[in-house]
């Protein structure tokens, strides 16, 4: 079995509610594995519950000592059960209690996405690292709208569709390598490694799952919440809740199943890998 098979059998485990999501985590977290998580102390920025990272940990054997950030006080409070971090905070990104210059690296998965004010977000991290530490994070690039195949019906207003979903997804930004090689400079971050991934057919994948798993039941609440709330209004979000290994290996298989290689080399993600100046 591949990394990412591997990795989605794990996510599909552990969130069986959340299909379209896991495929997309999969691709996502074989990339990060492909590069290497950094050693040394570590932030985790946006670390959620903390499943996620244990996943990452576990595919690559690794124990760093880690910290953990994020602003949902449900999720820190099940980060902080989960034995990955030594400290999780509940707070903003852009004020993290922790000292100048105490992280060997920083990594963030698919969260800086999220954040309206990302300037002071990314001040804050560099402020975190010590010189010549890392920030390593995964977001959507500037190419994601185009790797979408649209609405089902001919008649519906594309740019309708695609700002559903930004409103869905909470996505405030789609930035190309170029805007993010500049925003992290204006903060001593040096770009060194920008790597496209989440092909046309990938992201075409998870539209697909999404469609049908939390595109319909954000619709069903007429986009009054998120899916996250919409998840654990259903008490989908339960530590335990877990799916038997062969139920999940079916699921994972129907998910992943099909996927041509894209000859357009279209991609709808980026990793930035950036080095804090000395």
């Amino acid at each position: 079995m591949g990394i990412q098979d591997a990795l989605l059998l794990s996510l599909i485990r552990e969130t069986p509610f959340q299909p379209a999501t896991s495929w997309w985590r999969a691709v996502e977290l074989a990339v990060v594995i492909r590069r290497g998580l950094p050693g040394g102390t570590g932030l985790d920025l946006g670390c959620g519950d903390g499943k996620l990272m244990r996943i990452l940990l576990e595919a690559i054997g690794a124990s760093p000592a880690l910290i953990g950030v994020d602003l949902d006080p449900l999720e820190t409070r099940d980060a902080s059960a989960s034995g990955v971090y030594r400290r999780v905070h509940t707070v903003p990104g852009d004020r993290i209690p922790e000292p100048d210059a105490s992280f060997d690296f920083a990594f963030s998965n698919s969260v800086l996405e999220h954040i309206d004010d990302i300037e002071p977000v990314v001040a804050e991290v560099a402020r975190l690292l010590r010189p010549g530490g890392v920030f390593l994070f995964t977001v959507p690039s500037d190419g994601f709208h185009d790797c979408l195949a649209g609405p089902l019906f001919p008649w519906s207003n594309r740019q309708d569709y695609l700002e559903a979903i930004d409103r869905r997804c909470a996505h405030r930004r789609y930035w190309s390598e170029s805007q993010w090689r500049e925003c992290l400079r204006r903060h001593a971050l040096e770009t060194v490694r920008a790597e496209p991934y989440l092909s046309l057919p990938e992201v075409r994948r998870w539209e697909t799952l999404s469609r049908f798993t939390a595109g319909l039941l954000f619709g069903l609440v007429g986009g009054k919440m998120q899916p996250i709330e919409i998840q654990r209004a259903l008490r989908l979000r339960k530590r335990a809740l877990r799916l038997p290994n062969r139920m999940a290996a079916l699921l994972a298989r129907a998910v992943s199943g099909g996927i041509d290689a894209d000859p357009s080399l279209r991609f709808g993600c980026l990793l930035v890998e950036a080095r804090r100046r000395s």
